[in-house]
């Protein structure tokens, strides 16, 4: 009864066993094991075998580069050489580089990349520091060709010796201007191991400038004003420094200094409006002074006139007189006495209607000889070229001499003509009026 109790048992876990089995090789998706055992089961095998199950690997057809080197870096005066190898008969193919720099050789036999890193590549510019040299690599089969790869690295040089970048303007460090001219020159840089980046400058006075300098290359440009030295400066000369400092990408910085010795020179513009100003004064003054010398000559002229009309009579009364004189018979000589009277009797009436003008005629000769005297001013101090460098002296001449005129005739009653300046200046011009205030030689 034991014995029987023991097998039932025995034999209700080995169907048990064989269940947890076969359950959980059906969830793994493995079948082998649970038909091996069943299959076991069936010959009368009373264990079951277990059977290995062997993955087939396919073959390596596809062309590839086994030891592909994404990134190089090489210092400047180091060796490069690297062989590449494919997973096939390298016999069968050849090696091949596009864009790449200077110096770079790869052997298309056997794929041996070289490149020797000289300073003359660096120094000439063919070649730059820590800049990325995207090279294309390439392995082709001779016989077919669709079996081949494309690729690329990247090839970096770098220097452990720095050379500072410099700043250099185009012009010397000590400079002499006037104000009113333009300061313009070009600020460039000497590159080294790292170029500069960008620029800037100070300076020891405030300056508006008509550029921008904010890299290599760029102008500066500035138009000295006529007040950069200020009248209550006295002081001839102003000096102006200017510090450019470049930067590059490590902020390192280096300073090239520029001095401007701003001489004091003549604001032209406002000094040749100035000198025109003072210039077209004169020019109505003397076109004042011309109506009023017409006047006075006028005046003069009638007053001879009269004059001349009373001596005429007073002297043909005393002929008269002597040819009355002459006539026999009383009566021709009583009027003979009466006429040399009449005549003297006019000479007071003469001096009563028509009295010498002398103050008009000196007045007239006054005026005549400013008006001469300020046209020849005014072609002694005309102004010769473009910049007359006098401008301020010849100005300063023309006022002084204006008011020394306009002092003398002071006392000159001035005349507004409606003539216009042409027939003034013929009247004045005119012969017969020069003959009479020309100046006579003395016998």
């Amino acid at each position: 009864m034991g014995r029987v109790f023991k097998k039932i048992i025995l034999f209700a876990l080995i169907i048990l066993f064989f269940g947890n089995i076969s359950a959980f090789a059906q969830q793994q998706g493995d079948t082998t094991f649970f038909k091996q055992n069943i299959r076991g089961q069936q010959n009368g095998d009373s264990i079951a075998r277990i059977v290995d199950t062997i993955y087939l690997k396919a073959p390596d057809t596809a062309l590839r580069i086994k030891n592909l080197s994404p990134y190089f870096t090489l210092h400047v005066d180091s060796t490069l050489s690297y062989k590449f190898e494919i997973n096939k008969d390298p016999s069968n193919y050849y090696w091949y580089l596009k864009n790449s720099p200077v110096g770079l050789k790869i052997n298309k036999d056997n794929g041996n990349l070289q490149f020797k890193a000289e300073k003359s590549f660096f120094l000439s510019g063919k070649l730059k520091y820590d800049k990325e040299y995207k090279v294309t690599l390439g392995v082709q089969n001779l016989n077919d060709v669709e079996d081949k790869v494309d690729t690329s690295f990247t090839l970096v040089f770098y220097n452990t010796e720095i050379i500072p970048s410099k700043v250099k303007p185009t012009i010397d460090g000590d400079l002499t201007i006037d104000e009113g001219d333009t300061l313009n020159f070009r600020v460039q840089c000497e590159t080294g191991s790292f170029p500069i980046e960008s620029l800037t400058y100070y300076t020891n006075y405030p300056i508006n400038t008509s550029s921008t300098v904010a890299q290599c290359g760029d102008n500066f440009k500035w138009v000295i004003p006529f007040d950069f030295i200020k009248e209550d400066e006295n002081i001839k000369s102003k000096k102006l420094v200017i510090k450019f400092v470049g930067v590059d990408k490590f902020y390192n910085r280096d300073t090239a200094t520029v001095i401007i010795n701003v001489k004091e020179s003549i604001n032209y513009p406002q000094r040749l409006l100035e000198y025109n100003k003072v210039a077209e004064s004169i020019d109505k003054y003397i076109l004042q002074l011309k109506s009023t010398f017409r006047e006075l000559d006028q005046k003069i002229k009638h007053t001879r006139n009269t004059r001349t009309t009373f001596d005429l009579t007073s002297a043909s009364t005393a002929l008269g007189g002597t040819v009355f004189s002459s006539i026999p018979g009383d009566q021709g000589k009583t009027t003979g006495k009466i006429l040399p009277s009449v005549g003297v009797a006019l000479v007071p009436v003469k001096e009563a209607v028509a009295p010498n003008k002398n103050y008009e005629q000196n007045s007239a000769s006054l005026v005549r000889s400013s008006i001469k005297r300020l046209q020849y001013l005014l072609n002694d101090q005309m102004l010769i070229g473009d910049r007359d460098f006098e401008i301020i002296n010849k100005t300063t001449r023309l006022k002084n001499e204006l008011k020394q005129v306009q002092l003398q005739l002071i006392d000159v009653p001035l005349f507004e003509d409606s003539k216009d300046a042409k027939e003034l200046e013929e009247y004045f011009n005119n012969p017969k009026v020069n003959k009479k205030y020309r100046l006579k030689k003395r016998n």
